[in-house]
């Protein structure tokens, strides 16, 4: 009978539906000074350690402040930036390794909305040219039906008349144009869309309509999301979980009902107290938090806990210890905080 071999690797058995797993992922952006030969004086630390998962027909949310890295993490996600390390493992394949025609093909399964509807559509194209430009790139995905049916098909399924196909971006309202970029985006099916602040750019009216687009969307083909915004109040309805970011990392990671019912990150709970309470009656009751402060250079970030800066909680050890992005004592979502404590007094009140 043969012994068992304790020094043989775990099999563990395939989740079917994890779609991407992130692990440690870093971009820093090298600063250079000097007017004839340029010296490495520092790095910027756009992204620094992000590590998340994502399932089949989940919404992530990622919301942060202006420059905390969300824009960049959909660049190395897209791989229109390549990282410094770390791994992402789209259904369990080393994304970050492929080359070539195998890079190609993956593309096909992760696509990107971006933010403005007034630069990422090109004015010189026709909005039949623009989406039919995926299967351009992409031949093997030609629709049996024809290229110009389906996308009369694709502008019909994001709520746009397929007879207007020779128009132009120009004569398009700015959510009908974020339409169109959501129709390129469908094109070859995939199974992860990455929406870059999809709707900042929009009327509150029109966020709603590209909002509820988006939802019937994945409702209907199943897809994954990552909604990559700064706005709470927009976040909220489209996603399931929601992480948290700050200067490169994470600070807290949980469902919707975890971080809007009770943050624990002292940052969380300082967003989730701005946020307007629309019914008037409610207003005055919740605990305003006033960060001080700005935030610091992420080309030269705080020791430790890079939040204790602005933070009222921070003692010594987050000046020297960097916390983990962890599940703490007497909380339920992952939080990098040494005092992480929820507060349901600043919880949003629109439930």
């Amino acid at each position: 009978m043969s012994q068992p071999n304790d020094d043989a690797p775990t099999i563990r058995p395939a989740d079917t539906d994890l779609v991407l797993e992130v692990e440690d992922l870093v971009k820093h952006f090298p600063v250079r000074e000097g007017l004839i030969f340029k010296r490495q004086t520092g790095a910027v630390q756009a992204v620094d350690g992000v590590s998340f998962q994502l399932r089949r027909g989940e919404t992530l949310g990622i919301v942060g402040e202006s420059g905390c890295g969300k824009s960049t993490l959909a660049k190395l996600l897209m791989r229109l930036e390549e990282p410094d390390s770390g791994s992402v493992r789209f259904r369990g394949e080393d994304f970050l390794a492929m080359r070539g025609e195998a890079l190609r093909h993956m593309r096909r399964k992760i696509q990107i909305i971006f933010q403005d509807p007034y630069t990422s559509l090109n004015p010189r194209m026709s909005v039949g040219d623009i989406v039919a430009e995926p299967f351009k790139l992409h031949p093997e995905a030609k629709p049996a039906q024809g290229v110009r049916n389906r996308v009369k098909e694709l502008l019909d399924v994001v709520g746009l008349d397929p007879d207007h196909i020779n128009r132009y971006p120009h004569q398009f309202s700015g959510g009908q144009r974020q339409r169109i970029g959501i129709a390129r985006g469908l094109a070859l099916n995939p199974d992860v869309i990455i929406c870059d602040e999809p709707v900042s750019a929009l009327d509150v009216s029109v966020q709603a309509q590209v909002m509820n687009l988006l939802k019937d969307l994945q409702d209907e083909f199943g897809m994954s999301y990552i909604f990559i915004a700064h706005d709470l109040s927009v976040v909220r309805h489209i996603s399931d979980r929601l992480a948290v970011m700050y200067l490169g990392r994470l600070a807290e990671l949980g469902t919707d009902d975890e971080l809007y019912g009770a943050p624990a990150h002292p940052y969380t709970q300082a967003l989730l107290s701005a946020v307007p309470v629309p019914d008037p009656t409610l207003r005055g009751q919740r605990d305003e938090i006033v960060l001080k402060g700005d935030p610091p250079n992420p080309a030269n970030p705080p020791s430790g806990c890079r939040f204790r800066t602005r933070c009222w909680k921070a003692t010594d050890i987050c000046a020297t210890d960097e916390p983990e992005l962890i599940v703490r004592t007497g909380v339920t979502q992952q939080v990098a905080c040494h005092h992480a404590e929820p507060n349901k007094a600043v919880a949003a009140e629109d439930r």
